[in-house]
Parts: C-alpha cells; structure tokens; sequence
C-alpha cells in the first residue's frame, strides 16, 4: 500500500506578491520573451489560418470553424465535424479573399477532413510531429472563426496519449490535452508549437 504513494511535502505559504509592484527585471525579461515567442509564432503561422463557412442540406443551416492551410497549391487541414454534411464551402483567407472549396479527403474517426481550395501561391504552415512532443511544452492555438484576423491563445501540453468522443460518438486515441483556451469558432484551427510548425488540430473545447 505504503509503496503507491507519493508523500508530497508543503512549505509554508510565502507571503503574497504586491500586485502593483512592477515585475523584477529577471521577470520581465522572460515575460518579454515569452511574448516575443508568441507574437513571431502568429506572425509566422496567422496568414495560413483561415474561416470554413458551409452551407448544409440537411437542415438547412450554416456552420462555421477554422482550418490551416498545409500546402501551397490549397490543401486545407480542418475538423470533419466542420464540413460533415456540407454542400457549400467558403474558405475566407487573412487577406480578404473568400475562395470556394470541396471536401478532398475526410476521416470521421479522428474528426479529421481536408479542403482543397482552387488557389495556388497560399501561404502554408509547416507540419510538425506530435510524436516528439512533451508534458509541459509551450502551445499556442490559432482561429479564424470571422475571417479578418486569428483569434490566439497559449497555454502549455497537459497531458498526451488520451482518449476522447467525438460529435459522431466514436473514441479518438492519443489525443493531445492541453489548457489552451479555444474561442468559439476555433474548431478545424491549428495548434502549434513555438517554432510554428503544426502539432494538432483542435477540436474540442
């Protein structure tokens, strides 16, 4: 019993930082670097992400979502959920452009789809591996859920190797679980790591 468990020891509570006391210039200058990481990253990848609007038969209804562009002749990485049923695309790029896609590829069991656009010169993100990836890392999610400007959030690699249902009620396996906020919208859009290469597609809040 005593051997599967881990004592953990509590120092006393230090006393509580004055919020209003300027950050120590060690502080800062890793505040400063961290958003310096960020920002390079947004500026790197932001132009390849871009707003999915479907119109759908069945229903009636539009949906929208976000995907990454992944080559330059118009190879779009999304969610399947974005463009499941979808008889209509419109792919709204950074620079203003609104282009027509179709569905070129689509595995529901990962709620992974590709788009191809009918455009070539596209700024394209580069792909990453998840494989290499670990608990802790530094993770930045990017949307386009309107089409003008990516949404961004950060946080860091929670966990890996997990488990998680779909819309459509199928198990996906080794799923990356991190706490990076996803605005809504942000479904389909790329998560990346802080040399901007993609290590996942969001797709679940």
């Amino acid at each position: 019993m005593t051997d599967a468990i881990r004592w953990v020891r509590y120092e006393e509570e230090a006393p509580a930082e004055d919020p209003g006391r300027p950050a120590a210039p060690e502080d800062q200058e890793l505040l400063d670097a961290y958003s310096r990481a960020v920002t390079a990253v947004v500026d790197r990848v932001g132009p390849a992400v871009v707003a999915i609007r479907t119109g759908r038969a069945r229903g009636g209804r539009e949906a929208a979502g976000s995907g990454v562009i992944v080559t330059p002749d118009g190879f779009v990485l999304t969610n399947h959920h974005v463009v499941d049923a979808a008889d209509a695309l419109e792919v709204s790029l950074t620079d203003g452009r609104t282009l027509s896609g179709q569905v070129a590829g689509r595995d529901p069991p990962t709620d992974l789809a590709v788009i191809r656009v009918g455009e070539a010169g596209l700024p394209a993100a580069e792909l990453g591996d998840s494989d290499s990836l670990r608990v802790g890392q530094l993770a930045i999610a990017i949307g386009n859920p309107l089409g003008f400007q990516s949404t961004v959030s950060a946080g860091v690699i929670s966990a890996l190797g997990r488990s998680l249902r779909s819309q459509s009620g199928q198990l996906i396996d080794n799923v990356i679980q991190t706490d990076v906020a996803l605005n809504p919208g942000n479904s389909g859009g790329p998560l990346v790591d802080t040399r901007g290469r993609v290590i996942g597609i969001n797709t679940a809040m």
